[in-house]
């Protein structure tokens, strides 16, 4: 009996692939369970346009993103902040203080998230420093970050 895989199940498929199972396990376990749909006519066309749907809104996602990365590009992030004598920050700068340092700059017409800023520990030093956001899985692009001592 051939199937369309809803989902990624392992030994089987990826989500969308038609595959040939034994009927009693289509019927008993796949289908009941909604991991799969009965490789009907009216189902393939339906699989193929949701197929184009996804391709094409991956397409629009990641040219969106080039967009907002292109506003981000030649972009830096001051913060005066309170440091000890070796410039060693008394407190530090995270990824959501970088976020929220753009979006309170503006020139920007959507809202930087947190998560998107690629920060692997805060900063806690006196100094400049290129730091990431990933917009898209495939668009990253750097931040210029200067921590100067000052009031914080």
């Amino acid at each position: 009996m051939k199937v369309i895989l809803k989902q990624d199940l392992e030994n089987l498929g990826e989500s969308g692939d038609v595959v040939d199972v034994k009927p009693g396990y289509a019927r008993n376990f796949l289908l009941p369970r909604g991991l799969a749909y009965e490789a009907s006519d009216a189902n393939l066309e339906r699989i193929e346009r949701e197929r184009r749907e996804a391709e094409e809104r991956a397409r629009r996602d990641y040219l969106e993103a080039r967009r907002r990365a292109s506003q981000l590009e030649d972009k830096v992030v001051v913060f005066n902040e309170n440091a000890g004598e070796e410039g060693k920050l008394f407190g530090s700068v995270t990824g959501s203080d970088i976020a929220e340092r753009l979006n309170e700059q503006g020139g920007l017409d959507f809202e930087v998230d947190r998560r998107t800023v690629l920060l692997e520990e805060p900063l806690k030093t006196v100094g400049v420093s290129n730091v990431e956001i990933r917009l898209h899985a495939d668009v990253t692009v750097e931040v210029e970050v200067r921590v100067e001592r000052g009031e914080g």
